[in-house]
C-alpha cells in the first residue's frame, strides 16, 4: 500500500486565490455543460454528469452555478467543445499529460506547444507518454472515513484494485469503466466520497531536484492557467526537503 504523493495536496501557487477559484469554477462548469450536452441532463441518468457534479461540489461550487451549467447545455448557445489530449516531456524527460476541452483546436495546440518549448520541454505524439500511466478511476475519502484496515476491506468488497492512505485521507483506485459502481458501493460503507474522477496514474515516479522542480512547476502553472486546459498529470515527485525550498 503506497503512500499518496503529498505534493499532490500542496497548493503550490501563492496569491491570486480569487482568480484561481474563478478559473477552477469555469473549468468545472465547462465539464458539467459538456457532460450534460453529450448525455442526459439528469445526473442520475448520466454517469459522466454525476461525476462532474460531484467534482464541482467537492470544490464548494454553489448549487445555482451547477444548475446554470446544466441548463446551458439545453440551449442553442452552448459552445461545441472538442476533447483532446496532449502528451509531452518536461525537463529531464518528465512525462506530462494535458487534457483539454476547446472550441478552437489550432489555438489550444499552439498554446500548449509554446508552454512546453518555453519551459525546456517538448510536445510529443499522442501515446508517447501515456503508456507510462494507467487510466483508472480514483475515489477520495477523508481520513475520518475509517482506519486503513476498514477502508482496505471496503475497497476489496467494492471491487477496487488498490488503496493509498496517509494522514490526510484515502485514495481508492479501480478500473475506469467501474468508477460509478465502485463509488456507490464504497459510499454505502464509508459515507460520501470527497471526489470521484478518472485519472492518469503514473506507473512510477521520478524524484527531482530544486532546479528541475522549479522549471516543471513553471510549466504546470502555465498549462493550468490556460482556459482550455482541464487537467495536467505528471510522473515526478518532489522530496520534502526540496518542497520546503519552493
Amino acid at each position: 500500500m503506497a503512500g499518496h504523493s503529498k505534493w499532490a495536496n500542496i497548493q503550490h501557487r501563492k496569491g491570486k486565490q480569487d482568480a484561481a477559484r474563478s478559473k477552477m469554477f469555469s473549468k468545472l462548469a465547462k465539464e458539467i455543460t459538456v457532460a450534460a450536452k453529450m448525455g442526459d441532463p439528469d445526473p442520475d441518468k448520466n454517469p459522466r454528469l454525476r461525476l462532474a457534479v460531484k467534482a464541482a461540489k467537492s470544490q464548494s461550487m454553489p448549487k445555482d452555478v451547477i444548475d446554470r451549467a446544466i441548463k446551458k447545455s439545453l440551449g442553442g448557445d452552448a459552445a461545441d467543445y472538442t476533447e483532446i489530449r496532449y502528451e509531452g516531456y518536461g525537463v529531464n524527460g518528465i512525462a506530462i499529460i494535458v487534457e483539454a476541452m476547446t472550441d478552437n483546436l489550432n489555438r489550444t495546440a499552439s498554446n500548449v506547444r509554446s508552454y512546453f518549448t518555453k519551459c525546456g520541454g517538448n510536445l510529443g505524439q499522442t501515446g508517447s507518454v501515456s503508456h507510462s500511466f494507467d487510466r483508472l478511476g480514483e475515489i477520495a475519502f477523508p481520513a475520518a472515513a475509517g482506519d486503513d484496515d476498514r477502508v482496505m476491506m471496503a475497497a476489496l468488497d467494492a471491487g477496487a484494485s488498490d488503496v493509498e492512505s496517509d494522514l490526510e485521507g484515502h485514495w481508492i483506485y479501480c478500473d475506469a469503466d467501474a468508477l460509478g459502481e465502485v463509488t456507490e458501493a464504497l459510499e454505502r460503507q464509508l459515507g460520501e466520497a470527497d471526489e470521484a474522477k478518472l485519472v492518469w496514474r503514473p506507473q512510477s515516479r521520478t524524484e527531482v531536484d530544486l532546479e528541475t522542480a522549479q522549471k516543471l512547476m513553471k510549466l504546470i502553472d502555465m498549462l493550468e492557467e490556460d482556459d482550455d486546459v482541464q487537467t495536467v498529470t505528471h510522473n515526478f515527485d518532489i522530496p520534502d526537503e526540496v518542497a520546503a525550498q519552493l
